[in-house]
Protein backbone atom coordinates (compact mmCIF):
# COMPACT_ATOMS: atom_id res chain seq x y z
CA UNK A 1 0.00 0.00 0.00
CA UNK A 2 1.45 3.32 -1.10
CA UNK A 3 1.38 6.04 1.55
CA UNK A 4 1.04 9.72 0.65
CA UNK A 5 1.83 12.36 3.29
CA UNK A 6 -0.43 15.34 2.56
CA UNK A 7 0.66 18.96 2.32
CA UNK A 8 -2.35 21.24 1.99
CA UNK A 9 -1.49 24.82 1.08
CA UNK A 10 -3.48 27.96 1.77
CA UNK A 11 -2.01 31.42 1.55
CA UNK A 12 1.44 29.91 1.04
CA UNK A 13 1.26 28.04 4.34
CA UNK A 14 0.80 24.40 5.27
CA UNK A 15 -2.64 23.95 6.84
CA UNK A 16 -5.28 21.33 7.56
CA UNK A 17 -8.98 21.97 7.20
CA UNK A 18 -11.81 20.15 9.00
CA UNK A 19 -14.57 18.78 6.74
CA UNK A 20 -13.12 20.84 3.91
CA UNK A 21 -14.36 24.06 5.53
CA UNK A 22 -12.16 27.02 4.70
CA UNK A 23 -12.99 28.72 8.01
CA UNK A 24 -11.91 25.60 9.93
CA UNK A 25 -8.17 25.72 9.35
CA UNK A 26 -5.15 25.02 11.49
CA UNK A 27 -1.74 26.25 10.37
CA UNK A 28 1.14 23.79 10.84
CA UNK A 29 3.94 25.54 9.00
CA UNK A 30 4.72 28.75 7.15
CA UNK A 31 7.16 26.78 4.97
CA UNK A 32 5.48 23.91 3.10
CA UNK A 33 8.81 22.96 1.48
CA UNK A 34 10.34 22.36 4.90
CA UNK A 35 7.43 20.07 5.73
CA UNK A 36 7.96 18.22 2.44
CA UNK A 37 11.63 17.71 3.27
CA UNK A 38 10.70 16.43 6.71
CA UNK A 39 8.35 13.76 5.35
CA UNK A 40 10.90 12.64 2.77
CA UNK A 41 13.57 12.45 5.48
CA UNK A 42 11.22 10.14 7.37
CA UNK A 43 10.91 7.83 4.38
CA UNK A 44 8.10 9.24 2.24
CA UNK A 45 8.28 7.88 -1.32
CA UNK A 46 5.41 9.98 -2.75
CA UNK A 47 3.88 13.31 -1.64
CA UNK A 48 0.31 14.56 -2.02
CA UNK A 49 -0.10 18.32 -2.44
CA UNK A 50 -3.33 20.30 -2.46
CA UNK A 51 -3.63 23.93 -3.52
CA UNK A 52 -6.70 24.79 -1.44
CA UNK A 53 -6.89 28.33 -2.75
CA UNK A 54 -6.57 26.97 -6.27
CA UNK A 55 -9.51 24.61 -5.75
CA UNK A 56 -11.75 27.61 -5.11
CA UNK A 57 -10.16 29.98 -7.61
CA UNK A 58 -10.04 27.48 -10.47
CA UNK A 59 -6.36 28.10 -11.17
CA UNK A 60 -3.03 27.68 -9.39
CA UNK A 61 -2.61 30.09 -6.48
CA UNK A 62 0.21 28.59 -4.41
CA UNK A 63 2.58 28.08 -7.32
CA UNK A 64 5.58 29.51 -5.50
CA UNK A 65 5.22 27.02 -2.65
CA UNK A 66 4.62 24.17 -5.12
CA UNK A 67 7.73 25.10 -7.08
CA UNK A 68 9.83 25.21 -3.92
CA UNK A 69 8.58 21.79 -2.80
CA UNK A 70 9.37 20.14 -6.13
CA UNK A 71 12.86 21.64 -6.09
CA UNK A 72 13.57 20.52 -2.54
CA UNK A 73 12.60 16.81 -2.72
CA UNK A 74 13.59 13.89 -4.94
CA UNK A 75 10.38 11.85 -4.75
CA UNK A 76 7.35 12.00 -7.05
CA UNK A 77 4.65 14.52 -6.18
CA UNK A 78 0.95 14.58 -7.05
CA UNK A 79 -0.98 17.85 -7.00
CA UNK A 80 -4.64 18.77 -6.87
CA UNK A 81 -6.54 22.03 -6.68
CA UNK A 82 -7.52 24.30 -9.52
CA UNK A 83 -6.07 22.27 -12.41
CA UNK A 84 -8.78 22.76 -15.00
CA UNK A 85 -7.08 23.04 -18.39
CA UNK A 86 -4.63 21.06 -20.51
CA UNK A 87 -2.31 24.06 -20.34
CA UNK A 88 -2.37 23.93 -16.54
CA UNK A 89 -1.54 20.22 -16.60
CA UNK A 90 1.34 20.74 -19.00
CA UNK A 91 2.65 23.64 -16.91
CA UNK A 92 2.61 21.60 -13.70
CA UNK A 93 4.23 18.56 -15.33
CA UNK A 94 6.94 20.84 -16.72
CA UNK A 95 7.36 22.27 -13.23
CA UNK A 96 8.18 18.77 -11.99
CA UNK A 97 4.84 17.48 -10.73
CA UNK A 98 4.42 13.76 -11.49
CA UNK A 99 0.63 13.46 -11.31
CA UNK A 100 -2.06 16.11 -11.72
CA UNK A 101 -5.34 15.51 -9.92
CA UNK A 102 -8.46 16.57 -11.80
CA UNK A 103 -11.60 17.02 -9.69
CA UNK A 104 -14.29 19.52 -10.61
CA UNK A 105 -13.56 19.44 -14.34
CA UNK A 106 -13.91 15.62 -14.43
CA UNK A 107 -17.53 16.01 -13.32
CA UNK A 108 -18.38 19.03 -15.43
CA UNK A 109 -16.66 17.82 -18.60
CA UNK A 110 -15.70 14.12 -18.50
CA UNK A 111 -14.42 14.20 -22.08
CA UNK A 112 -11.74 16.61 -20.87
CA UNK A 113 -10.20 13.82 -18.79
CA UNK A 114 -10.22 11.48 -21.78
CA UNK A 115 -8.27 14.08 -23.76
CA UNK A 116 -5.78 14.55 -20.91
CA UNK A 117 -5.11 10.82 -20.64
CA UNK A 118 -4.58 10.60 -24.40
CA UNK A 119 -2.25 13.62 -24.35
CA UNK A 120 -0.21 13.05 -21.20
CA UNK A 121 -0.67 9.36 -20.39
CA UNK A 122 -2.55 7.67 -17.52
CA UNK A 123 0.55 7.78 -15.31
CA UNK A 124 0.25 11.57 -15.10
CA UNK A 125 -3.51 12.04 -14.68
CA UNK A 126 -5.42 11.25 -11.48
CA UNK A 127 -9.11 11.88 -10.94
CA UNK A 128 -10.07 13.25 -7.54
CA UNK A 129 -13.45 11.93 -6.46
CA UNK A 130 -14.72 13.80 -3.41
CA UNK A 131 -18.04 12.48 -2.12
CA UNK A 132 -20.76 13.47 0.30
CA UNK A 133 -23.13 10.57 1.03
CA UNK A 134 -21.82 8.81 -2.06
CA UNK A 135 -22.46 11.76 -4.39
CA UNK A 136 -19.58 13.70 -5.96
CA UNK A 137 -18.88 17.23 -4.70
CA UNK A 138 -17.20 19.94 -6.78
CA UNK A 139 -15.70 23.44 -6.62
CA UNK A 140 -13.74 23.09 -3.41
CA UNK A 141 -16.54 20.90 -2.03
CA UNK A 142 -18.91 23.85 -2.09
CA UNK A 143 -21.44 22.09 -4.37
CA UNK A 144 -22.77 18.54 -4.69
CA UNK A 145 -23.32 17.07 -8.16
CA UNK A 146 -25.92 14.53 -9.32
CA UNK A 147 -23.42 11.76 -10.15
CA UNK A 148 -22.37 8.98 -7.78
CA UNK A 149 -18.74 8.28 -6.99
CA UNK A 150 -18.99 4.77 -8.46
CA UNK A 151 -20.54 5.92 -11.72
CA UNK A 152 -17.92 8.63 -12.15
CA UNK A 153 -15.08 6.18 -11.54
CA UNK A 154 -16.46 3.64 -14.00
CA UNK A 155 -16.78 6.37 -16.61
CA UNK A 156 -13.21 7.51 -15.95
CA UNK A 157 -11.97 3.93 -16.31
CA UNK A 158 -13.34 3.77 -19.85
CA UNK A 159 -11.18 6.82 -20.61
CA UNK A 160 -8.00 5.07 -19.47
CA UNK A 161 -7.77 6.55 -15.97
CA UNK A 162 -5.87 4.26 -13.59
CA UNK A 163 -5.58 6.28 -10.37
CA UNK A 164 -8.39 7.72 -8.22
CA UNK A 165 -8.08 9.78 -5.04
CA UNK A 166 -11.29 9.07 -3.15
CA UNK A 167 -12.21 11.43 -0.33
CA UNK A 168 -15.15 10.99 1.98
CA UNK A 169 -15.71 14.64 2.89
CA UNK A 170 -17.58 13.73 6.07
CA UNK A 171 -14.35 12.19 7.40
CA UNK A 172 -11.77 14.66 6.11
CA UNK A 173 -9.71 16.33 8.83
CA UNK A 174 -11.80 14.74 11.57
CA UNK A 175 -9.48 11.89 12.62
CA UNK A 176 -12.63 9.74 12.79
CA UNK A 177 -11.31 6.91 10.63
CA UNK A 178 -11.53 6.46 6.85
CA UNK A 179 -14.63 5.14 5.11
CA UNK A 180 -13.14 1.69 4.55
CA UNK A 181 -16.37 0.13 3.28
CA UNK A 182 -17.00 2.74 0.59
CA UNK A 183 -13.34 2.73 -0.49
CA UNK A 184 -13.24 -1.07 -0.69
CA UNK A 185 -16.47 -1.15 -2.71
CA UNK A 186 -15.08 1.45 -5.10
CA UNK A 187 -11.88 -0.59 -5.52
CA UNK A 188 -13.80 -3.84 -6.10
CA UNK A 189 -16.34 -2.36 -8.52
CA UNK A 190 -13.80 -0.48 -10.63
CA UNK A 191 -10.51 -2.39 -10.31
CA UNK A 192 -8.76 0.98 -10.18
CA UNK A 193 -5.91 2.14 -7.95
CA UNK A 194 -8.16 3.85 -5.41
CA UNK A 195 -6.26 6.00 -2.93
CA UNK A 196 -8.14 6.56 0.32
CA UNK A 197 -8.26 10.12 1.60
CA UNK A 198 -9.93 11.56 4.67
CA UNK A 199 -10.17 10.45 8.28
CA UNK A 200 -6.99 8.38 8.77
CA UNK A 201 -6.21 8.76 12.45
CA UNK A 202 -3.93 5.89 13.54
CA UNK A 203 -2.03 2.80 12.44
CA UNK A 204 -5.15 0.68 12.95
CA UNK A 205 -6.89 2.69 10.23
CA UNK A 206 -4.03 1.92 7.86
CA UNK A 207 -4.20 -1.77 8.81
CA UNK A 208 -7.92 -1.80 7.97
CA UNK A 209 -7.32 -0.17 4.58
CA UNK A 210 -4.47 -2.56 3.81
CA UNK A 211 -6.47 -5.64 4.82
CA UNK A 212 -9.24 -4.52 2.47
CA UNK A 213 -6.77 -4.43 -0.44
CA UNK A 214 -6.91 -0.66 -0.84
CA UNK A 215 -3.80 0.34 -2.73
CA UNK A 216 -3.04 3.76 -1.35
CA UNK A 217 -3.72 6.04 1.61
CA UNK A 218 -3.25 9.76 2.12
CA UNK A 219 -2.26 10.76 5.64
CA UNK A 220 -2.76 14.34 6.76
CA UNK A 221 -3.75 15.51 10.21
CA UNK A 222 -2.68 12.23 11.85
CA UNK A 223 0.93 13.01 10.88
CA UNK A 224 0.75 16.64 11.95
CA UNK A 225 -0.82 15.71 15.29
CA UNK A 226 1.82 12.97 15.85
CA UNK A 227 -0.74 10.16 15.91
CA UNK A 228 1.14 8.21 13.23
CA UNK A 229 4.92 7.91 12.94
CA UNK A 230 5.53 8.08 9.20
CA UNK A 231 8.73 6.04 9.24
CA UNK A 232 7.02 3.18 11.09
CA UNK A 233 4.01 3.26 8.76
CA UNK A 234 6.18 3.17 5.64
CA UNK A 235 8.23 0.26 6.92
CA UNK A 236 5.05 -1.64 7.71
CA UNK A 237 2.96 -0.94 4.61
CA UNK A 238 5.46 -0.18 1.86
CA UNK A 239 7.97 -2.76 3.05
CA UNK A 240 10.87 -0.30 2.98
CA UNK A 241 13.71 -0.03 5.44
Amino acid sequence: MQLYPAIDMKGGRCVRLTLGLFDQEKVYSDRPAEMAKRWVSEGATFLHLVDLDGALAGHSVNEEAIREIVKSVNVPVQLGGGIRSAEAVRYMLDLGITRCIIGTKAVENPEFVKELVETFGPEHIVVGVDAKNGMVAVEGWEKTSSISATDLCLQMKTYGVEHIVYTDISRDGTLSGPNVTATRELTEKTGLDVIASGGVSCMEDLVALNENHIRGAIIGKALYENRIALRDAIERFEGQK
